[in-house]
């Protein structure tokens, strides 16, 4: 099972929000989220398929390859142990795939969706930047092709302290746990145009930096056909904000998210 912490609310009533990490992160990017959250819900964290403290909890087990599917099972896997029915959900990068899997897979289980920094199209240069990393991912060391993608994608001087997050958490993945990931990421197409065409029907708030520069345009559009077919979604973007919206302006994303989510 994954590495998991709770915040129980002293009203064990209260709502449940679960956060989920992007590919190369670890629990620990929700640090300036946690005492807010926890003074109105309980909270569950969970440490993704080989990163932060899950990486001892797996490391026996031989999984050759990743799926979405199967680390979105391995989340419902987590809030059936605690006996979690149902959570609001909140993600971050890559994390937001994976909620929005759970959300097809497992929908009684989803209440409201927060996606930050969510991904939900690659334009042209992120899919080349892909295809170079897959070309050369066995002769140059995973470190700097992750500092690469994580320059590529948070590059003003104000992006620094996210880059160097993600950056220092993704010095802990193994080399062959970062390959399953990176392998992962560069076959996402065909799930995202399935998340695309698709529109949730749970309330979605995406939560996006206006310097998010990669991802940002193709959420505008997602967000504009999705009221237009009258769903619950919602689009709010952060002024001189990057791609890490909760760490680069954790006090407005705080606000919002729990404006959302009520």
């Amino acid at each position: 099972m994954l590495h998991y912490k709770t915040y129980r609310h002293s009203d064990n009533h209260r709502d449940w929000v679960t956060f989920i990490h992007g590919a190369g992160g670890s629990s620990s990017i929700w640090f300036r989220q946690i005492r807010d959250f926890k003074e109105k819900y309980n909270v569950l964290l969970v440490d993704l398929r080989g990163h932060g403290d899950s990486k001892s909890h797996l490391s026996k087990q031989n999984f050759p390859t990743y799926t979405f599917e199967d680390i979105s099972e391995d989340v419902i896997e987590v809030l059936d142990h605690l006996q979690i029915e149902k959570s609001n959900f909140v993600g971050i990068s890559l994390g937001t795939i994976i909620i929005r899997e759970i959300s097809e897979n497992h929908p009684k289980r989803v209440n409201k969706m927060v996606l930050g920094g969510a991904i939900i199209k690659l334009n042209f240069r992120s899919q080349l930047l892909m295809r170079l990393g897959v070309w050369c991912k066995s002769v140059v060391p995973y470190i700097l092709l992750y500092k690469l993608f994580a320059w590529i994608i948070m590059p003003k001087s104000k992006h620094k302290e996210s880059r160097n997050l993600f950056v220092r958490e993704a010095k802990k993945l193994y080399q062959k746990e970062f390959i399953r990931w990176f392998k992962l990421a560069a076959e996402i197409n065909p799930l995202l145009s399935s998340h695309r065409e698709k529109h949730s029907s749970h309330p979605t708030l995406y939560l996006m930096g206006d310097e998010d520069h990669m991802f940002l345009p193709s959420i505008r559009k997602l967000v504009s056909q999705a009221q237009n077919a009258k769903k619950q979604v919602q689009l709010m973007v952060i002024e001189s904000c990057g791609h890490v919206v909760n760490v680069e302006k954790p006090l407005e994303f705080n606000q919002k998210v729990i404006g959302f989510i009520g």
